[in-house]
Order: C-alpha cells, then structure tokens, then sequence
C-alpha cells in the first residue's frame, strides 16, 4: 500500500529549475479547456432559453440559477467520492467522462429537426442535469488534486498556484463568452442561430479537457483515498453528541463538544474535525456574494439587451459577449494585486489576513451593484412598462394636414393638448379601462368641427390611434402597437401608406407590404444600422428612400407620402432606442471583478490550507457549496454589505491553522498507530504460555 505520508510521496519533475512541479501544467491546460466549455455553454444558456425554447424570462433566468446552483452542490459529491473511494485523480477523469456526455445530449437537443418541443427540452434538461454532476463533481477535485502536487515546505509556490489555476479558469472563460455567441448569432443553420454549434464546440473543449489531463498521468503526486472519511467524520461528530446529551454520570470537563469523542475515536480524527467545522461556519455568510456575482449571466446580461451596444468605431457587442470583461479584468487584475496592490499594503505594515480579503471583495461586490443601480434606473427610462389589468396603453398619431387637432375620449381627458400634424406622438398614455373589453367614444375637433368615431380597446393591449383626412372628414383607424424591445439589439418598424398605390419595401432581410390609402404594413425587425437606399416599389415604379439610423430596441413608424414626383418619407419613433451606452456597465463588472479577486482566489487557497490532508477535497467542497445557495440589484448590495460585517465579526474570531501544525498532527497519527500496533503484539505475547517465551 501507497505510504500516505506526505514526506514520502513521490515528487513531480519540476518546471527550469523552479520549486513548480511539470504536472500542474497538465492541470492548469485542463482547467482552461475545461472553463471553456462550462462558460462557452453558459454564456448563450438563458437567451437559448428564451429564444430557442421560448421560454418567459423570468423562467428562464429561474432555470438558469438553479443549473448554477446544481452546479455548486454537486462539488460534496465529487468529494465524497474522490476522499473516501476513488481518489482525486479518478474522481476527475470519471466525472470528466459524464460531464462529455451531458454536452453531447445538450448539443443534440439543439438540433431543431430533433423531434418535438418536448425533445428538446427533455435533452437539455438531461445534458444540463449530466453537466451539473460533471462540472460540480470534478470542482473541488482538481483544485485540490493541483495543491497536492506541492511539497509542504513550498506554500508560498502553492499560493501562487491558486491564482495562476484561477487565471486559467478565467482566460477559458473570456474566449468562450466572445467565440460562443459569435457562434450563435452569426453564424446560421437550420434557418436561424446556430444553438447546435454553440453549445457543440463547447463539447469538443471538454474532450480535450479529459484528454490533456489523462497525458499527465505519469507526473502527477496521487494521494490514495483515506477511506470513507465523510462517514467517520459524522459518526466522530454523532457520537460526541449522543455521549455528551446521554447523561453520562462521569462528566468530565471538556474544552469542546467534540471531546466527547474520544472514548471512541483518536484526538487527531477529533482535531481535523474541529478545524474543518470552524472554517464551514466561517463560510455561512459568503453565498450571499455569489448569489450577485451570479447575476451577471442573468439580470446583468439581460440589462445590456436594453443598452446601446455601439463602443465606437464600428464595434459593435452583443449583449452576451459583455460577461467576458469580468474574466478578462481577471487576467489582469490578478498580476496587479499579486505583484502591485498586496505588497504595497505590507510596505504600509498592514495585515491583510485572508479572511480580510474576503471582507473586502464583499464590500467591493455591493459596490457593483450599487453601480448597476445606477445604471437601472437610467435604461428603464428608454422602456415603454406595459398595461396592466384594467387599463390599456394609447398613442395618438396625426395625420391630418392643416391646424393641431383636440382629441377627447368620452370619460377620460387625458389628451389636454392639441396634437399637431406629422409629429411625434406624445408619450403612450395609459387608458383606464372599466372592463377587459371596452368600445370608448372618440371626439376629433379642428376648425371648429368635431369628428366622432370610436375606439375598440382591450386591457393590456397597446394602441395606436392614427387620425388621417378623407373627403374632409376626419378618420380613426386603430393598430395594435408593438412595444417590448429587442433582446438582440434589432430595431422595429412599420410602414403607414398614404399614396394611393400599395407599396412593397425591402429594408435588409425584411419584405413589407403596405397597402394603398392609409394602409398599414406589418411590425417586423430590423438589424440595427444605418439604411440610405431602400428599396420601395409601387404599382408603377421604383423608389429608393432614405430611413437614416435605425437604433438599438428603438421602434419605428414610417409614413409615406408624395412630394410632386417623389416619395415623402416622415419617421416617428414609438419607442425611444437605447441611448444608455453599454460602457456603463464598466464600473460595475471592474468593481465586482476586484472583489472577485479578494474573495474568490483567496477562498481557494484559504480552504486548502486550513484542511486537514484527509479533507482537503471536502473542504473545497463546502467552499464551493457557498455559491449554491442563492433575487435583486439594491437589495442584492444592501445584503451583501450587512452580510460583510457579519463575516468581518466571525473572522475577527478565527485562529489560523499553521501549515506545520497540520503536518504534525500527520505525525501524530501515524505515531499512534504504531504505539497501538506495538500494544497488540504485546497482548499478543502476554497470552502466550510463560515456558514457551524466550
């Protein structure tokens, strides 16, 4: 049998001369490929949802954070396993191969031709739950199983480690979220986004994954499993309770509950659970932190649907592709901490402990999202809140030449200005409604003269009123608005015909039809840009019209008329576009990134070294099972602050393990294993027969 203690060990080939080992190469490789494929996937996964499965977003952004969640519960599996049974080193490659499959079957049930909805979401709801176990289960292995290829003397190398295997995670992570939605959206197949492809080559760097870490096999430090230690720590810890809460007459005095113990179970075992218990209750506030970090997949990526995503000289980004600056602030920030800010806090002799560092990256997180509230409150000014019960939503468009025109809807006086010919609408007015149908009198007056005619209404539907001259009587004609923007950047529009012949326009990839005297093409989208020769054929000719810059989520009501020989084109906007650049969420994802540095990579490295060797997996288990537990931007900032100062409190109380105490206890162990071997030889001889002895 393997000799377990560390000192005996093999040791890795090291890295030109340095105290690294070659065999965290493998791994680091690993890492990356491996990233690549969960934030690859990850990055289109909630607009897949919506768009794909076409799902309601705040279903799918449910669904999404329970994939994370599974994603971070997961991880005590994989320890349990790798601790007590199988080792790291299998644990991964095993995990690994599950983790293949779940991407595979996530892959095909994007196949449009692949039978129907409920394929679909059968297979992606069984490749995510395959993804989950794979990701989740291999997490805390392959952390720990980098720390183990390290000496014990060489703790300073293994912290540095800990960000360079951190640096790695967030380099795959910046790639997949460019290269992923660049998949999606640009390149087409099976007639729309190509999902199959997005999600497929995130596959392929799976694959690659397992198979760079199997190369190193011969390299690595592989520490067998120390049997079911999950299983004797909660029996250690039950029997303590049953024995302390039993009424035992003897009453000894004990330091700690889980001294009760040692009538049964040796003080080192005893020991390794106290460590390992004072750490897990430190770690009782931090979900908190990831349930914001967390939202950058979800709530920040779907406030950047309703942003300008125009970064100047012909950049253009799509909103999901925005997550990669929070990992590629990762590759740099991590130099600049490591080699610039921590060693200028110890010039200024101030002890930032680890669990300070995390305090802070707490602090700085709030911060985010005070500066995404920010933000919020200037986006949601460009969006048009939809009608509630009871109520419908109503805009008056004037097309009548000559003097303004007064409008009156019998019972409600909400147009008190006169409205203008060929302008833009005022702001859609809500329309209170006595019932869910509702025909309402309308009152148009000009010159003098009103015009009556009527308005069929229905609650939560969007109107608008369009008020054109015939024969000198005024006419309404009412049209269902769209008014909910575009997720992917598109603008929206229609044509309002006044010549009186029909019109056919070609305006990109869209075809519309705009029938003769005051006809009404359909609303379709656009993509965003600018379009000075639009093609328009009438009856008898051809046209080219100019329709300028049509804008992020804005939506457009072109009217056509005749100016002597040529076309007359007026352009109303019905709903504003973004005018909130998307470089104001730059703030927020350098703030949170900050944060994630302080308390993320410190929480890596905190969480090995404070473990007994038995637990270390279990250990990264418990600090990656913080990001499962999980709502919304300043309530979000404010939890997380109250959330800070609890964990500054319990962290003002810890007593750091030293490194070296853990080895002697390793000693420890062993010594107390041989004392009770030589305890059983010598029973052994004391039955023996006294004339046989020599």
């Amino acid at each position: 049998m393997e000799d377990k203690r560390p000192e005996n060990r093999k040791k890795s080939p090291k890295i030109c001369g340095t105290n690294y080992p070659l065999s965290i190469s493998f791994i680091v490789v690993n890492e990356f490929c491996e990233r690549f494929s969960y934030y690859g996937m990850k990055a289109v996964l909630t607009l897949y949802f919506i768009h794909y499965l076409h799902w309601s977003k705040n279903f799918s952004t449910a669904i999404y954070h329970a994939f994370s969640g599974l994603c971070y519960f997961t991880p005590v599996l994989g320890a349990i396993i790798a601790d007590s049974w199988l080792g790291k080193f299998r644990t991964i490659i095993y995990l690994s191969i599950v983790y293949v499959i779940g991407h595979v079957v996530k892959s095909v049930g994007a196949i449009p031709d692949v039978g129907d909805s409920s394929v679909h979401i059968g297979l992606s709801m069984f490749g995510l739950i395959l993804i989950a176990f794979g990701t989740g289960g291999i997490k805390p292995c392959v952390a720990a199983f980098g720390g183990d290829q390290f000496e014990e003397e060489h703790t300073e190398e293994r912290r540095k480690f800990f960000s360079i295997f951190y640096m790695s995670i967030n380099a795959g992570s910046v790639l997949s979220t460019l290269i992923t939605p660049i998949l999606r959206g640009d390149v087409q197949c099976f007639g729309g986004d190509c999902y199959a492809l997005a999600f497929g080559v995130p596959a392929a760097l799976m694959i690659i994954a397992l198979v760079v870490f199997i190369a190193g096999s011969g390299l690595y430090r592989k520490s067998p499993p120390e049997g079911n230690v999950l299983l004797n720590v909660c029996k250690c810890i039950g029997f303590a309770i049953s024995n302390r809460w039993s009424g035992s007459k003897k009453s000894p005095t004990w330091n700690h509950w889980l001294d009760w113990a040692e009538e049964k179970y040796s003080k080192g075992l005893i020991q390794e659970i106290k460590m390992v218990l004072r750490v897990l209750v430190l770690y009782i506030p931090l979900p908190m932190f990831w349930a914001l970090f967390d939202q950058q997949g979800s709530r920040w990526t779907l406030q950047a649907t309703r942003m300008n995503m125009d970064l100047g000289g012909g950049f253009i980004i799509k909103p999901d592709q925005m997550q990669m600056l929070n990992a590629l602030l990762i590759l740099v920030f991590i130099p600049i901490f490591d080699m610039g800010v921590y060693p200028l806090i110890r010039l200024c002799r101030i002890n930032l402990t680890p669990l300070k560092k995390m305090a802070i990256g707490m602090i700085l997180a709030a911060l985010a999202f005070g500066a995404a509230t920010v933000v919020e409150v200037n986006v949601i000014k460009t969006v048009v809140e939809p009608a509630t019960a009871k109520e419908c939503l109503l805009q008056v468009i004037n097309l009548v030449d000559g003097d303004p025109v007064s409008v009156e809807i019998t019972g409600h006086n909400i147009f008190s200005d006169k409205i203008e010919s060929y302008k833009d609408p005022v702001e859609y007015t809500r329309l209170p409604l006595s019932d869910a149908h509702q025909v309402l009198p309308v009152n148009v007056s000009q010159y003098g003269v009103t015009h009556q005619c009527k308005l069929d209404a229905n609650e939560t539907i969007t109107y608008s009123l369009i008020l054109y001259s015939k024969d000198g009587i005024i006419n309404c004609k009412q049209e269902e608005d769209n008014i909910i923007k575009s997720e992917n950047g598109e603008a929206y529009i229609r044509f309002i015909n006044t010549h009186p012949e029909s019109m056919n326009i070609t305006v990109g990839s869209a075809n519309f039809f705009a029938p003769r005297n005051y006809g009404i093409s359909e609303t379709l989208k656009v993509e965003r840009g600018t379009y000075m020769k639009v093609t328009c054929i009438s009856e008898t000719t051809t046209h080219y019209i100019e329709l300028g810059l049509l804008d992020f989520g804005a939506t457009y009501t072109f009217v056509i008329g005749r100016d002597a020989e040529k076309l007359k084109l007026h352009k109303i906007e019905d709903v504003n576009a973004n005018n909130i650049n998307i470089a104001w969420q730059i703030p927020q994802y350098v703030l949170i990134t900050a944060g994630e540095v302080m308390f993320s990579i410190t929480g890596l490295e905190f969480s090995y070294s404070q473990a007994p060797a038995s637990m270390k997996s279990v250990l990264q288990a418990g600090w990656l099972l913080t990001v499962a537990f999980w709502i919304e931007f300043l309530l979000f900032a404010a939890l997380l602050v109250a959330v800070s100062i609890i964990f500054s409190i319990m962290a003002h109380f810890y007593t750091y393990v030293d490194p070296d105490q853990l080895a002697t206890l390793a000693k420890d162990d062993d010594n107390i294993v041989d004392l009770k071997e030589k305890e059983k030889e010598n029973i052994s001889m004391d039955n023996v027969p006294k004339s046989t002895k020599m």
